[in-house]
């Protein structure tokens, strides 16, 4: 069958890859823990020198991920046009979408500040990102704003100023979505900008075995060993987190808003949850998702139209859990202590940053964002990004279980309070086979029967 062949090589690339990823975290840590005991100079050296290259391949995409990203997602809002049941149907997913998100940012908050994530460790940045952090004002909101405003636009790109390219590319992309069609070749270029940014990407990340073994090894070299505790303690709670929302916060919402029994929902979700950790992508698990709303009793066009929707801009363990915590996790790394204000920011892009870079975030972006909304330099989000690069692979598992298990319940919470859930679907044993719905995949959504979707469909 189409689907499952084309699913299956990505699947173990991304295997290998992750394999690749995870033997570059243990050769580094044996070299750089070598190069500290044997006082090896030159091979410490030549890790540093690794790792920094691997830091400004990514660091350089940054700027330019970060601009077309946003502008791209907001005039990609315009999608959720159309009849009127679509639209109520849009808003309201894009609601429970933000309510989920700000649930998990919140618990993400609670679980790094809890447990002081990252202050084993003080990494020391350049000169230059040391007179940056010194200059960094806490608290200060006139600062905070004045410093989000750019006096020139060239010179905001051009020396990384990551918030003000983002405060650049609301305006922006604001503005596209207005003129609409008269804006269209501009978005189309940002589009196509975009996409030729992904690709580059794409291939800096297949360096990332490497980048990781030069990233990981300096660090064993420079703090020995003290610098597992800190990336373990990340994981745990990365993992903690998930769990109280896959496990917790989803099924009281499907139990007390949806008015179905979770059990129910794991059930006929379980292969899609596995898929998704295994493969560790949404948009692979896609197929999987949107059938498991259907089993569940989520109108076929609605679940066509909400789930690769959410595939996109409902990531509560990538765009919301995550990189709260990990943000306050860079941050004590650094040194750096966050305030009040800091906190709120990382909130609000949570709940916003995912919908206004709809069809283009990932855990990169979504990181990317929060580090910039709590105002750190550039060398230092590429610096702690990159760190993170070393134990993404086992990260991102856990995330996008638990980002799948969202985009499937969302769909569930808006269909019960429209009063189009199909109960008998719910209650049946006799599920359509979620591996073998050809149609969904090969058809596209037509939306001359959206409104009078059956129940029963």
């Amino acid at each position: 069958m189409s689907t499952t062949e084309t699913r299956r090589p990505r699947s173990r690339r991304n295997t290998v890859f992750g394999l690749a990823v995870l033997a570059g975290l243990v050769l580094g840590a044996l070299l750089g823990f070598i190069a500290k005991q044997a006082e090896v100079s030159w091979l410490a050296t030549t890790l540093a020198r690794i790792g920094e290259i691997f830091v400004s391949l990514v660091q350089f995409t940054v700027i330019p991920l970060v601009f077309t990203a946003i502008v791209v997602g907001i005039t990609s809002l315009r999608r959720l046009g159309g009849p009127r049941t679509a639209a109520q149907l849009g808003g309201r997913t894009l609601m429970w979408f933000g309510i989920t998100s700000l649930i998990a940012v919140l618990i993400g908050l609670a679980i790094g500040g809890l447990g002081n994530l990252g202050a084993g460790v003080s990494v020391q940045p350049s000169e230059d990102a040391v007179a940056d952090i010194a200059g960094r004002t806490e608290g200060d909101w006139w600062a905070f704003i004045q410093s989000i405003v750019p006096t020139n636009v060239f010179t905001a790109f051009a020396e990384a100023q990551v918030l003000q390219v983002v405060f650049i590319a609301l305006l922006v992309g604001g503005a596209a979505y207005v003129l609409g069609e008269r804006a269209e070749p501009f978005v189309n270029f940002n589009r196509a900008a975009f996409d030729i940014i992904q690709k580059v990407l794409g291939w800096i990340i297949w360096l990332a075995p490497l980048g990781v073994l030069g990233l990981l090894g300096n660090a064993f070299a420079t703090y020995g060993n003290e610098f597992f505790t800190p990336l373990l303690s990340l994981i745990i709670a990365v993992y903690l987190g998930c769990a109280l929302v896959l496990f917790g916060v989803y099924p009281l919402l499907l139990r007390f808003v949806g008015k179905i029994n979770p059990l129910a929902f794991y059930r006929k979700s379980w292969t899609a949850l596995q898929f998704a950790f295994v493969s560790q992508s949404s948009g692979a698990t896609l197929p999987l998702s949107r059938q498991a709303a259907v089993n569940l009793g989520v109108p076929r066009g609605y679940a066509s139209f909400a789930v690769p929707l959410g595939t996109t801009t409902k990531m509560d363990g990538c765009a919301a859990l995550f990189p709260s915590i990990t943000t306050i996790f860079i941050a004590n790394m650094f040194g750096l202590s966050l305030g009040f204000g800091d906190y709120l920011l990382i909130v609000l892009v949570a709940v916003f940053g995912s919908l206004a870079t709809a069809g283009t975030t990932g855990w990169f972006t979504m990181l990317t964002l929060t580090l910039a909304a709590v105002n750190l330099p550039a060398e230092v989000i590429a610096t702690g990004v990159a760190i993170v690069f070393a134990i993404n692979p086992i990260l991102d598992m856990m995330r996008t279980a638990t980002n799948v298990a969202g985009q499937i319940a969302v769909p569930i919470l808006v269909a019960r309070g429209a009063g189009i859930l199909d109960d008998e679907a719910l209650r049946s044993s006799a599920d359509v086979p979620l591996l073998d719905d050809d149609r969904a995949d090969d058809e596209p959504v037509r939306e001359d029967k959206e409104d009078k979707v059956p129940a029963n469909a």
